[in-house]
């Protein structure tokens, strides 16, 4: 039994017949099959058309949120609940393309690997700024944790084992790619094309992206953490140099006027100072949100069978 994650934000107009879609590659590959959708605070009808589906087909589960708690807290509520033999989490819009799950469900079976990762091999229409931005992203996480994702995406297959090692990790902001590679286990990584949505427009803009892209790193790793420490080896370089200068330049009775210069000085000291408490800053922020200990997310509803079976 696997079980098919999707997250689901605003995706009512097509979520009922792309289900349908996976639904039916799966059932023509004998496949045996459950789905976990989570509606993460959907402003539309998504929620409603996800109840249809969960009414008119038993292997359809589904879990609202209370809000909005974006991507990464949706897929923990589905990996958290969901009880098959292996999880495939995809994209709701099927721009991960459903005809590679068999081909994934067989890597798993007779072949043995733990993860079956889907890696892109190339990010579909996507604007040069957005690619420059991903590219830039994902070197800075590389640098920063040693760990490639570059060409790394959600859509992935993970058994019982490397997904009950993945939920050993308590921490309450997550970065899903990332922590899934942190496990480890016998891996394999099957190359895809980005398909184009189903239907609608993306709705990651670019704050939400930045937001990601630096939640994703301060949640990973505190190697940024060591900027501030280079900062400081730059600024205390720089002041050495300037202060042999300035001994040479009054010994020798050719002072130049400083007014100009020691506004420049502290108008870059200045910055590179802000730019370390905002550093730091961050991770106190995450200390702080760790150390409340709140739940990640809050569920408001359950709909399906799956639910129905625990809850006797």
């Amino acid at each position: 039994m696997i079980t098919v994650i999707m997250p689901v934000y605003n995706e009512g107009e097509f979520i009922y017949n792309n289900v349908l879609t996976v639904d039916k590659i799966l059932a023509d590959a004998n496949i045996e099959h459950q789905f976990l959708l989570v509606d993460d605070g959907s402003k539309d009808n998504s929620w409603e058309e996800m109840s249809r589906l969960a009414e008119d087909y038993p292997q359809v589960s589904v879990i609202r949120l209370s809000r909005n708690f974006g991507k990464e807290l949706a897929l923990c509520a589905a990996l958290e609940n969901a009880d098959g033999d292996a999880v495939v989490v995809m994209d709701s819009d099927l721009q991960h393309p459903p005809e590679l799950i068999p081909e994934m469900v067989r890597l798993w079976q007779e072949e043995g690997y733990d993860v079956v990762e889907g890696v892109k091999a190339d990010r579909g229409k996507e604007s040069l700024g957005a690619k420059i931005a991903a590219m830039t992203f994902y070197r800075m996480f590389k640098k920063s944790t040693k760990i490639d994702i570059g060409v790394a995406s959600d859509f992935k297959l993970m058994n019982r084992d490397s997904l009950e090692a993945w939920k050993q990790m308590p921490e309450k902001n997550t970065f899903f790619r990332g922590l899934s590679a942190w496990v480890g286990f016998n891996r394999y990584a099957m190359p895809f094309e980005v398909a184009e949505r189903a239907g609608g427009e993306t709705k990651w803009t670019f704050k939400s992206l930045l937001r990601l892209a630096i939640n994703s790193i301060t949640a990973y790793t505190a190697a940024p953490l060591l900027l501030v420490f280079w900062i400081g080896v730059i600024l205390f370089m720089a002041s050495l140099v300037l202060g042999i200068y300035t001994l040479v330049t009054f010994f020798t009775g050719h002072t130049p006027g400083g007014y100009p210069t020691m506004i420049l000085l502290q108008l870059f000291i200045g910055s590179c100072i802000m730019i370390s408490l905002s550093i730091i800053g961050l991770y106190i922020s995450k200390i702080y949100e760790e150390v409340k200990a709140r739940p990640r997310y809050l569920i408001s509803k359950k709909k399906g069978n799956a639910f129905i079976k625990n809850d006797k």
